[in-house]
């Protein structure tokens, strides 16, 4: 059977047929440069206040700040504060302030006191701990169990749950891994996080942020996941989750140098 192509096809292939001769007698252009990799920089460690909303179990239900600031020499205090404002957040304890005064030892932070309360219905608490590094043992006082209030050996190197933060700011690299041993409120366990090999974006309120992933592996049924961002000295969010479900959620929404 003969096939006739009606006069727009053929017109249409005869401009196919043009734009292809005139593309094989023009030199190919020019290769760009590759772009370079973006540098990762860890941020100085300064004052600075940062505000976050806080959500539980994935509804809005209070704010929290989190706040550093360098009380004189190499002494330096992390604050967070997480108050709950709706809905049953408040009840269920979702009022908490910590704190820790630390040194600053050339690129090593070292706790040096903790401060833990709890506001909340049938769950308030205040604690109070000591890192006493000439005797080599850390305690805590306050509403814990008789066994949480026993010393316990330090080693170097040890962290609050506050200065983990911190640390991770200053050692997260794309895809590398970071150990800390934590000891706070009269427990011991080792957290260890790995980053994501490269960065993702992060929606957080109206702006987004270019963001480093860093999750802890060992927490087993309890998940911590941080956000970080290149310029930026505090986490742009921080996830709490169990079981698999999101508990407590800060994302960041505003921060200024003090």
């Amino acid at each position: 059977m003969k096939t006739t192509l009606s006069k727009p096809v053929l017109l249409f292939a005869s401009l196919l047929c043009t734009v292809a001769i005139a593309q094989a007698q023009e030199p190919p252009p020019p290769e760009l440069p590759a772009l370079p990799p973006v540098s990762w920089e860890a941020p100085p460690l300064e004052p600075f206040t940062a505000t976050y909303q806080a959500l539980y179990k994935g509804k809005e239900a209070g704010d929290a700040t989190m706040r550093v600031t360098h009380t004189g020499g190499d002494q330096w205090r992390v604050d967070m504060q997480v108050i709950g404002r709706k809905g049953f957040a408040s009840v269920l304890g979702l009022n908490l302030e910590q704190s820790t005064v630390f040194e600053k030892h050339g690129t090593t932070y070292v706790p040096i006191s903790q401060a833990t309360v709890r506001k909340g219905l049938f769950l308030g608490k205040k604690v109070s701990g000591t890192y006493n590094w000439q005797a080599g043992t850390a305690q805590w006082l306050g509403d814990l169990k008789k066994e949480r209030t026993q010393p316990i050996p330090l080693q170097p190197g040890d962290q609050s749950a506050l200065l983990i933060n911190l640390a991770i700011m200053r050692d997260a690299r794309p895809g590398g891994q970071m150990h800390y041993r934590y000891v706070d409120v009269g427990r011991v366990r080792q957290h260890d996080y790995q980053a994501a090999p490269d960065t993702e974006n992060v929606q957080v309120g109206e702006l987004s942020y270019n963001a480093l992933r860093v999750h802890r592996t060992n927490g087993g049924n309890d998940e911590t996941i941080l956000w970080i961002a290149n310029g930026v000295p505090t986490p742009v969010r921080i996830l709490q989750r169990e079981d698999g479900e999101d508990r407590i959620d800060l994302r960041l929404i505003e921060y200024q140098g003090v």
